[in-house]
């Protein structure tokens, strides 16, 4: 069982920036890929970004290209989620996830482990 918990959220105002974190247990943590999510409420859970245990190409949502850097620091066993230039529509709350699988990472069902989430609102 993997334990992740995420921290950083919070209200900022648009163009602003905001760290997310994701600390996971365990001694593993270099053995999982970790995705970030988000979810509105009355909408879907969808794919923010996601970074493969074996360091190959990070993946992110088209929105957030560009402007979100998903990193990770395994000696921390911790995943981190930078966003810049953030807007209105990024109002969400932000999951961090863990899977052991290395592709295809943007599919929601690959995750096995999910943290509690922590609220983003971005206001105008």
């Amino acid at each position: 069982q993997v334990q992740l918990v995420e921290s950083g959220g919070g209200l900022v105002q648009a163009g602003g920036s905001l760290r997310l974190s994701c600390a996971a247990s365990g001694r593993t943590f270099s053995s999982y890929s970790m995705g970030w999510f988000r979810q509105a409420p009355g909408k879907e859970r969808g794919f923010v970004a996601a970074i493969p245990w074996s360091d190959s190409k990070t993946d992110y949502e088209n929105s957030v290209k560009g402007r979100f850097t998903i990193s990770r620091d395994n000696a921390k066993s911790t995943v981190y989620l930078q966003m810049d230039n953030l807007k209105p529509e990024d109002t969400a709350v932000y999951f961090c996830a863990a899977t052991r699988s290395a592709t295809n990472l943007f599919i929601i069902r690959k995750y096995d482990y999910w943290g509690q989430g922590t609220q983003v609102t971005v206001s105008s």
